[in-house]
């Protein structure tokens, strides 16, 4: 019994768990937006795709369930650029803007110009 050892605040045990998702705050300020354009008729539907690989988390947005997602609205955590930590992007992946403050970017596009193109 001489040989045990208590351990506090072990550097091994106590790695960073990185939480892959939307904070509480960041996550209204995304459903009220998205709740607008629901009510004008913009936007029907919504998914989250969550990529560890990547180390994003996106919120999806589709004009018909049947389709592809229209827009994303996502969250880097291996930004390289500090603005580079929110992001918008089209069905083709293209970025649309970039910003290091959610709300600010959300405000900034322009949501219903956009018309998904065939």
């Amino acid at each position: 019994m001489n040989h045990l050892k208590l351990i506090i605040k072990n550097s091994n045990l106590a790695k960073k768990k990185v939480n892959y998702f939307f904070d509480k705050s960041e996550l209204k300020i995304i459903l009220n937006l998205y709740a607008r354009m629901v009510s004008k008729g913009f936007w029907k539907d919504y998914g989250l795709n969550i990529s560890k690989e990547k180390g994003e988390v996106s919120f999806n947005v589709y004009k018909r369930a049947s389709e592809n997602a229209e827009f994303r609205i996502s969250k880097n955590f291996r930004q390289k650029n500090k603005n580079l930590k929110y992001f918008t992007s089209d069905s083709q992946g293209n970025i649309l803007n970039i910003s290091k403050n959610l709300e600010e970017l959300l405000n900034k596009t322009r949501w219903k110009n956009f018309k998904l193109v065939n």
